[in-house]
């Protein structure tokens, strides 16, 4: 479907040429500036809606900063155009709630799956189609998180669609659901809660490229509720780094 005369894609206003193969994805479009200070030679080069795009280098390898928004379906929009005009390789860098105990405000969490409590990739396969991210990437981060010296913990995130779904569950007509879903979650050693990673995986699988998350666990309700200590922290540079890292990982396989 054409959606303009310039060969802009339609949400992101970027075209063919403009991004490099490896995209982070934050979804703050604050956080791009930031990102792209990482970049040699960053070049702002759309700011259209929610969606903040940079082009810059990592050691001579042309790389990108998109910002999605929040949630699913403005994440699955800024995959999909971004990989029609180039784009391969995807890192989601953002925030997570923690909800197993081991997991502190400041640890980093790193993605092997989602669980899909979530509409957006509900129209690209049935409920039974796993989200999961793709292993380079996940190995990437890893490795890249220990280069580092950060802590990070990897395994199964939630998505939900409702922010308040999560952190205000008992004022909504579906309390009952959503109460006993997070227990399940937490019985089954899900590590945190965050917005977009079950799209994504899924979208990605959809298109063949290759994603993966890391996220910053700002707080951790669960600690909280047991009385146990509960840093909050807000600050992602940990995440960035990693993301960085793991590009250039990636990039000289």
């Amino acid at each position: 479907m054409k959606y303009s005369d310039d060969g802009k894609q339609y949400h992101i206003a970027l075209k063919q040429g403009d991004v490099g193969e490896y995209v982070i994805l934050p979804g703050d479009p604050k956080r791009c500036e930031k990102i792209a200070k990482y970049f040699e030679n960053p070049v702002l080069m759309a700011d259209n809606r929610e969606y903040v795009t940079y082009t810059g280098y990592l050691d001579g390898t042309k790389v990108s900063v998109t910002s999605t928004g929040i949630g699913g379906p403005s994440a699955s929009i800024a995959m999909e155009e971004l990989s029609k005009i180039g784009a391969k390789y995807f890192i989601r860098v953002g925030t997570c709630g923690g909800m197993q105990t081991e997991v502190v405000g400041g640890d980093l969490v790193i993605a092997t799956g989602a669980i899909r409590m979530e509409g957006t990739s509900k129209e690209y396969a049935p409920i039974e189609f796993p989200a999961v991210p793709n292993l380079d990437v996940v190995n990437a981060l890893v490795k890249a998180s220990e280069k580092l010296g950060y802590k990070a913990h990897t395994g199964i995130v939630q998505c939900k669609d409702a922010f308040y779904g999560q952190h205000e569950p008992e004022t909504k007509p579906v309390s009952y659901e959503l109460l006993n879903k997070w227990e399940a979650w937490k019985k089954l050693g899900c590590l945190a809660s965050e917005m977009e990673s079950a799209a994504l995986f899924v979208v990605a699988s959809y298109l063949k490229v290759k994603v993966g998350s890391v996220f910053l666990a700002v707080a951790n309700q669960e600690r909280e509720k047991l009385g146990m200590e509960n840093p909050i922290v807000h600050d992602t540079e940990r995440a960035i780094k990693t993301a960085i890292e793991a590009i250039k990982i990636l990039k000289d396989r």
